[in-house]
């Protein structure tokens, strides 16, 4: 394999979308989970502060409650160790907010610190892969905590409500596990299920008649591979395999098979089994002769080793190695966040945390995403400063009509995020209002014209900030992907030529989870690179040839792995 890298002309600015920014999207399969978390991992503090008539404490505990809006996705042993890491994470973040704060009443230091802390987030959030709502949670928190008056003997105490807050929200994330303990692997398995059975759908017109368009097919192809690996990661993600998860894994080869074997696949008893996966019921099963380990190619000695297996399709990285890409994005954060605060210094807004936050709201994986983040941020909240004006006089009423207005709202920004951010922004942004008055009534016409300004100052300033910092060197990681999958193919081919593959099927099995692991990256890191400015014309059909060859080579280690496999597919 050559080594040099090919060199691409320079392609010319990409437009930034306008259609499409606000369309809605179905809700998340799980979308009452967070919303109901949050509402008792935040409800009980505030009510019992409320009961104390230290409801001025409540930024304190919400640093901690808040915790409680990460990991739903994740397996209930994997959740309890991310959910951990989270609270240790904000307790770190409000702590150095904290101390700050309490040495220094300077708001250009503490605006270059909230930067700071902002870029580290975003930096942290990506390398972890920690997943919705990522870095603006922690940066919300912390932000707010460097402009609250503070002194150095207060610090403990208001690092320990913290504490306990993030306790019980460990607690909240941990509680469905009682009822359901498999429920993020039935998820998981039903998504992929159901993207298999979307594949198989767009793949009939394609074959047949030749209507559809290819791309459509490819997507269809690369969703579904997605979700397939994303079930593996959350089977595989502990070593124990108790008869449910032993049907689970069952059932995401089947979705293998599905991909391998597309025309001889239906989709509708995909969709089945996915809808079965649903609720408390049980775990379908398949028909006699389809439920043995070694038709379906997943050996007991590889599952045991699986928590590996499952993890980035078992390659070997460093943390410079991972970090390194995320530079210009945290550059980004830093430099916007910063400007954004200090622009809102100088025209003498009184909280320029907000236009910090709304900065750091902005970047995501490339200028395109960023650009319609923006847009939505930007609706969102200035329907949302609407929204407060009308419930400020309720929510004025008295402290628990403050409160509960808090948790309705907490509730509705987690309910309707999935469907757009900017749906989801209505219900934060009087949230956010909201929370200020917690130490007491305030103007509400002042703190409309502020939050107006600072999502203004923020959206418009944090995006001029992403242009200046472009991401050159995202082409390259695209070559990066293109390198690690091609061996990860000529790795898997060299098994399947075999006569035997490897020492036991385990070897193929490896090469399998990596070559889709390889695929997944391969994908994921040329769509970012598709939506960044100024950049070179991208190797597209070189991705596209790859991926299709990539793909053909995962279908045969279906077919090597068990002879029976693709004959039980068609029974």
């Amino acid at each position: 394999m050559s080594s040099v890298r090919p060199r691409h002309r320079a392609a010319p600015v990409r437009r930034l979308p306008l259609a499409g920014v606000l369309r809605l999207n179905r809700p998340s399969d799980i979308w009452f989970k967070p919303a109901l978390s949050v509402v008792v991992a935040v409800g009980v503090p505030n009510l019992t502060l409320l009961a104390l008539g230290r409801l001025d404490l409540a930024l304190y505990s919400m640093a901690g409650s808040l915790c409680a809006l990460y990991a739903h996705n994740l397996p209930y042993a994997a959740r309890s160790r991310a959910l951990a890491w989270v609270v240790l994470g904000m307790l770190a973040s409000v702590a150095t907010a904290l101390v700050t704060a309490s040495l220094t009443s300077s708001a250009a230091v503490l605006v270059a610190v909230g930067a700071l802390l902002a870029a580290a987030h975003k930096a942290v959030s990506d390398l972890t892969r920690i997943g919705p709502p990522g870095p603006v949670i922690f940066t919300f928190i912390s932000s707010a905590s460097l402009f609250a008056p503070q002194t150095l003997g207060q610090v403990p105490g208001h690092l320990g409500l913290a504490a306990v807050a993030g306790a019980w929200a460990w607690l909240v994330g941990m509680a469905p596990g009682l009822l359901r303990p498999h429920g993020p692997e039935r998820r998981a398995t039903a998504r992929a299920l159901n993207a298999a059975a979307g594949y198989v759908e767009a793949y009939e017109p394609v074959s047949a008649s030749g209507a559809r368009g290819e791309t459509g097919h490819e997507r269809a192809r690369a969703a579904a591979s997605a979700a397939v690996h994303a079930a593996w990661q959350s089977l595989l993600a502990t070593g124990a395999r108790p008869e449910p998860r032993r049907a689970l894994e069952r059932l995401v080869v089947r979705a293998e098979v599905a991909l391998a074997a597309p025309a001889d696949t239906d989709p509708a008893l995909l969709r089945t089994w996915a809808r079965d996966l649903r609720g408390t019921n049980p775990v379908p099963r398949l028909a006699p002769g389809q439920d043995a380990d070694e038709l379906l190619g997943v050996e007991i000695e590889l599952l045991e080793a699986g928590p590996a297996a499952g993890k980035s399709g078992s390659r070997r990285w460093t943390w410079p190695g991972r970090l390194r890409p995320l530079l210009p994005l945290a550059l980004r954060t830093a430099l916007g966040c910063a400007l954004a605060g200090y622009v809102s210094l100088a025209l003498g807004v009184g909280r320029p945390y907000w236009a910090l936050v709304t900065a750091a709201s902005l970047y995501q994986a490339n200028l395109t995403l960023t650009w319609s983040r923006g847009v939505q941020r930007v609706v969102g909240n200035l329907v949302g400063v609407l929204l407060f004006a009308a419930v400020a006089p309720l929510a004025h009423l008295g402290p628990t009509a403050l409160v509960l207005c808090c948790l309705a709202f907490n509730f509705g920004a987690e309910a309707l995020i999935t469907r757009n951010y900017w749906l989801g922004s209505i219900c934060v942004t009087p949230m956010a209002l909201l929370i200020t008055e917690f130490t007491g009534f305030q103007e509400p016409g002042a703190l409309m014209t502020d939050r107006v300004v600072d999502t203004l100052v923020g959206a418009a300033v944090g995006f001029v900030a992403a242009v200046a910092v472009t991401n050159r060197r995202a082409g390259d990681r695209i070559e990066d992907a293109l390198d690690t999958m091609e061996r990860a193919r000529e790795h898997a081919a060299r098994l399947i030529a075999a006569e035997r593959p490897g020492p036991g099927a385990g070897a193929l099995e490896a090469a399998r989870r990596r070559l889709a692991a390889a695929l997944v990256e391969l994908r994921a890191t040329a769509d970012a690179a598709a939506g960044e400015w100024w950049q070179r014309a991208l190797p597209q059909e070189r991705v596209m040839l790859a991926e299709q060859a990539g793909h053909r080579t995962l279908a045969a280690t279906v077919r090597r792995q068990g002879p029976h496999v693709l004959e039980d597919a068609e029974a």
